[in-house]
């Protein structure tokens, strides 16, 4: 989780590939009103969030009644909607993706073909709920460090949070 340009699509999807999970998109379940919108440089509303969180939940759902565990890509900015994904009947585990503004929009700048203008990051930030000390399902990951640190951190925890959890399927 973490605001846009944060890198959480390359670590989830590296993630995906390293440990053999399910690699997911949150980006992929925005309707195109939404993409319009956000194209536009107008941040979304939390009514318009909640559909798309809602298809989100169902898919994660669906996988994991196949059994699947997944790695999702997923902004996570309001707390209240990081506790849906903790009702959710498997385990969850959140890292979040966390640097200084100047290095993020570097990041976004250098993107091609995506639908998130770089002038909406600043709602971003002032949306993003920081992870709270009763949120002990968060790990913080400092993404000012090239990204194969970052990955290795965040492959090492992710293969003792699955140690811990017994192999169980996890999100």
């Amino acid at each position: 989780m973490g605001v846009s340009g944060t890198g959480k699509s390359s670590l989830a999807k590296q993630m995906a590939d390293k440990i053999s999970l399910v690699f997911i998109d949150a980006d992929d379940f925005h309707s195109a009103e939404a993409k319009k919108h956000m194209a536009e440089n107008k941040p979304l509303t939390d009514d318009m969030r909640k559909p798309w969180l809602d298809a989100i939940i169902k898919h994660l759902n669906l996988l994991s009644q196949q059994g699947k565990s997944v790695t999702l890509a997923y902004s996570g900015l309001k707390s209240a909607h990081r506790q849906l994904f903790r009702e959710l009947p498997f385990y969850c585990h959140f890292f979040y993706l966390n640097g200084n503004k100047e290095l993020i929009t570097k990041r976004i700048m250098q993107r091609e073909n995506h639908f998130f203008s770089p002038t909406l990051l600043d709602s971003q930030f002032e949306a993003m709920d920081p992870p709270l000390l009763i949120e002990p399902d968060v790990s913080a990951i400092n993404i000012e460090r090239p990204f194969i640190l970052v990955a290795d951190e965040i492959n090492k925890l992710t293969q003792q949070i699955m140690r811990k959890n017994n192999n169980a399927q996890v999100c």
